[in-house]
């Protein structure tokens, strides 16, 4: 079992995940919202994912279908991790918010169709 920590940019939003795969695959997202945020992310079973402090300054962004629910920081407006559209199951990770994970030293990252139906298409957004 790994277990990784993490949090938002001014520490008030921490979580902890315990999982045995590891926080993958990696990628980035073109709908309407991740193509303006960029962040890359990892995915893990949501039951893995427990916020260990500041669940008061959590906030909740939905659009559209309402389906995909996006959290971030009160306070420094930093998106933590969201609940995938049509993934219920599984939670994804912002994962420059992971303790110790260098995001820039994984080169080119998939770039899922969220614009659609999510898939991995290859490439970056166009």
């Amino acid at each position: 079992m790994s277990k990784y920590t993490g949090s938002c940019h001014c520490g008030g939003v921490r979580f902890a995940i315990e999982t045995e795969a590891p926080l993958g695959p990696y990628f980035r997202c073109n709908c309407s919202l991740c193509s303006r945020k960029s962040a890359v992310m990892g995915a893990a079973p949501r039951a893995a994912l427990r916020i260990t402090a500041g669940e008061e300054l959590i906030s909740t962004y939905t659009w559209n279908t309402g389906e995909a629910q996006h959290y971030f920081c009160k306070r420094c407006g930093i998106y933590t991790h969201h609940v995938m559209r049509g993934e219920t199951q599984t939670v994804g990770l912002n994962m420059a918010c992971i303790d110790g994970f260098d995001v820039f030293s994984l080169g080119d990252v998939p770039v899922g169709n969220g614009r659609q139906e999510w898939s991995v298409v290859e490439g970056r957004a166009s």
